[in-house]
């Protein structure tokens, strides 16, 4: 499968849709080293991809937040909680616990990309868009 931006993710803020486009990105990252048999030991991989997906997401929010603030968004608080709670969830992958275990890393990558693309998706459909449409 493919992760990548698709016409109706677009929100027609070229920053935004760009920061949009760069997290599938690091989904399709994530399922290409899902994917990746020959390789074992995912662990180096696998922190890379947490530490840029938070370090990203609150570059990303920040923008988006600033943007809001800019139009005056009456929603502002709601959906910066939720940009909250979504770096929280990401600082619960428990890396620790898959060294060694080619198993488990394998179960983490696959329980991020599923975060990450269902929230994702969701996100900017039901959550982004209502900005959009002011």
């Amino acid at each position: 499968m493919r992760y990548e931006m698709k016409p109706e993710y677009f929100t027609g803020i070229a920053e935004i849709d760009k920061e949009h486009a760069r997290l599938f990105e690091l989904a399709q990252e994530t399922d290409d080293l899902l994917e990746d048999d020959l390789l074992q030991d995912k662990t180096e991989q696998l922190v890379y991809l947490v530490s840029e997906l938070i370090n990203y997401t609150r570059i990303h929010f920040s923008h988006e937040e600033d943007y809001l603030r800019s139009i005056h968004y009456s929603d502002f608080a709601a959906h910066s909680a939720q940009h909250r709670s979504f770096e929280d969830s990401l600082l619960k992958f428990d890396l620790d616990s898959a060294e060694g275990d080619y198993g488990r890393q394998n179960e983490i990558a696959k329980g991020l990309l599923e975060f990450l693309v269902k929230w994702l998706v969701s996100h900017i459909l039901k959550v982004d868009m209502r900005y959009v449409q002011k």
